[in-house]
């Protein structure tokens, strides 16, 4: 289906420069924002955003983590191997 929209020269701007940047068309930019914004009608949004955190905790490490600890060990090692 083909629609014209009207939208703010700014909008517009971000529209080209994510598509140029994704190496898509502006076409597809927009359709991948307006299906996250109006999902399929058997589903919500909410529901969405919910099946994609269930889960996300179940790294099975049992000590608690600390990121900045991490970012210090990691960025020590990528020096050690000089990247």
């Amino acid at each position: 289906m083909s629609q014209t929209v009207h939208v703010p020269d700014d909008l517009a701007q971000r529209l080209v420069a994510e598509a140029e940047r994704r190496g898509v068309s502006i076409d597809e930019v927009v359709a991948e924002a307006l299906i996250a914004r109006f999902p399929d009608s058997g589903t919500s949004a909410g529901q969405d955003a919910l099946e994609a955190f269930i889960g996300s905790g179940s790294s099975g490490r049992r000590e608690p983590f600390d990121i900045h600890q991490e970012r210090a060990r990691l960025a020590k090692r990528k020096l050690a191997e000089g990247a």
